[in-house]
């Protein structure tokens, strides 16, 4: 009798606030190469429970088990996005934030040492509503987000930069995916914009597998071998296969 080969797992890549899909540019065509679907959809960054309910309706439409990353932000989105879904597998955050019930952005962020960040961003009104989004100085971006990446680099993301919904930084986290799914989280010990010491914090609450990169937060454009290696990694978890699909 012939065993049934596992079905690989799906990818989905979830990018943080300030950027857009493009920044997992790095990372998708290496996981394509090892025979890995790969999707990277647009994060709306309007706000935790909408953001997520938009990566749920991804999920929904996928036939196979589901690899769910997050960089940034995008770590609290897919803390919640697997409620009513039961394909996702593992878990990767990339210098990410892994909410637990009841936590917001903020309550992190304000437990360790602050950021640079807190005086390089600016508030503006939304025009169409009372909610506001935050974006940080142009002058200011490369220096906070992806020192490590070169200086055209930097001035092309602070260009095409995405604000995130001031919103989006209190809304409360529901109940964990990571508190019964395995998880994989990449530290990046150069952030400026998610202090280092939060994101161990994080990895060692969920008991994550640890990947330590020595980068910036920019870490999926800056690292993307290690990054690559880290999903393949979780990706061989849900198959089966040592050393990735």
């Amino acid at each position: 009798m012939h065993r049934s080969t596992p079905v690989p797992p799906t990818v989905v890549l979830v990018h943080g606030a300030f950027t857009d899909a493009s920044s997992w540019s790095e990372v998708i065509g290496p996981l394509r190469a090892a025979g890995l679907t790969v999707h990277a959809p647009a994060n709306p960054l309007r706000g935790l429970a909408h953001d997520a309910a938009c990566v749920r309706s991804l999920l929904r439409e996928l036939d196979t088990p589901v690899v769910l990353v997050g960089h940034g932000y995008g770590g609290a989105v897919i803390t919640q996005a697997t409620d009513d879904t039961d394909q996702v597998v593992a878990l990767c955050y990339v210098a990410a934030f892994a909410l637990d019930a009841g936590e917001c952005l903020l309550d992190i962020t304000n437990r360790f040492a602050p950021s640079p960040l807190a005086d390089a961003t600016v508030t503006t009104a939304l025009p169409s509503g009372p909610d506001s989004e935050v974006y940080i100085h142009a002058e200011r971006f490369r220096q906070l987000y992806a020192d490590d990446l070169s200086p055209a680099a930097g001035q092309a993301l602070a260009a095409a930069q995405r604000p995130i919904a001031c919103g989006a930084l209190t809304g409360r986290s529901g109940s964990p995916a990571w508190a019964d799914k395995p998880s994989w989280y990449a530290i990046a010990t150069a952030d400026r914009m998610l202090n280092p010491a939060a994101q161990r914090f994080m990895a060692q609450r969920m008991a994550a597998t640890e990947y330590v990169l020595d980068a910036s937060h920019a870490v999926p454009l800056s690292r993307p071998e290690a990054v690559v290696a880290m999903i393949r990694e979780a990706t061989g978890y849900a198959t089966g296969t040592p050393g990735g699909v």
